[in-house]
């Protein structure tokens, strides 16, 4: 537990849903003991225009470095505001999907926080194009939120599974964040209208089930665990009005079932990510890289 979550990078575009990010991840830093930084991507300036006079050319420099100075001094602000202490605050300039990519990695973050649309229209309908394309590139945990009123809390995790071998991972990390909010797991296999008989489910569930026994005695800590199958059209359709129906708090889910799905973000993954209204946290495969 001690090295779990110790980087968490919080990005930001200024949105409300980028504000209700910062409340979860400054909620993490504090359950896990995790230095918190802050990252804000300005927008990028044409190359084109360094090519002109020098005049313009001292000009446009002046102009970023204040445009930057008022983001570092804005996200401070912020901080301060929500009583958030940062211990870094970077300011980067490019496309913003790749400059938190980036970040991720020269930071060595473990957990990047985000908000889960943009402020294009097309992004207010769907998971906007920033988070998406950074589910798809990060090599750790990315935990998209949505604008949501009151406190964060974490007292019901929800892992869907579909008993493949991946899912031992999500298990792992739903187990440490159990520990860290002393709070429980729902397993929930999503049994589609044409999917699997139920004695099959029963006896997947058995393994399932003892193997985490196994593991529960061998870590020597106490995380009361559950498993429930839900009857639905689909699995995306499922674990939303699962999650939603009994109140859970947090989902957590893998990114990657294959390669074609990992390209199209797993599918399942995005859907749920588009329509729920908690927050997930979206594990990518063991040892992606980009």
């Amino acid at each position: 537990m001690a090295d779990f979550l110790k980087h968490i990078l919080w990005a930001t575009d200024f949105s409300e849903e980028a504000q209700e990010a910062l409340v979860y991840a400054n909620f993490f830093a504090k359950a896990f003991k995790s230095r918190l930084l802050a990252l804000h991507v300005a927008s990028d300036f044409s190359p084109a225009l360094y090519d002109t006079s020098a005049v313009i050319s001292g000009e446009l420099s002046k102009t970023i470095d204040l445009v930057k100075n008022k983001a570092r001094e804005k996200l401070a602000a912020g901080g301060r505001a929500k009583g958030v202490t940062f211990d870094k605050i970077i300011i980067k300039e490019g496309s913003a999907s790749k400059k938190i990519i980036e970040v991720s990695k020269e930071e060595k973050a473990d957990l990047i926080v985000i908000g889960r649309r943009g402020l294009s229209a097309m992004e207010k309908l769907f998971i906007g194009s920033v988070a998406n394309h950074v589910l798809r590139s990060s090599s750790v945990p990315v935990l998209v939120t949505k604008k949501k009123r009151g406190k964060p809390r974490v007292g019901k995790i929800l892992v869907p599974t579909d008993f493949s071998k991946q899912e031992e991972m999500e298990q792992d990390f739903a187990w440490k964040l159990a520990n860290g909010f002393k709070a429980s797991i729902t397993l929930l296999y999503v049994l589609e209208l044409f999917g699997h008989e139920l004695r099959i489910v029963d006896e997947l569930f058995k393994d399932v089930m003892a193997r985490l026994k196994k593991k529960r005695q061998r870590l020597g800590e106490g995380v009361e665990i559950s498993e429930k199958v839900f009857r639905a059209v689909n699995a995306p359709s499922g674990i939303v009005e699962y999650a939603k129906t009994y109140k859970f708090d947090l989902i957590v889910m893998s990114t990657y079932v294959h390669r074609l799905e990992r390209f199209l973000l797993g599918g399942t993954t995005e859907k749920v990510i588009s329509h729920t209204n908690l927050p997930v946290f979206a594990i990518p495969p063991a040892g992606h890289a980009d």
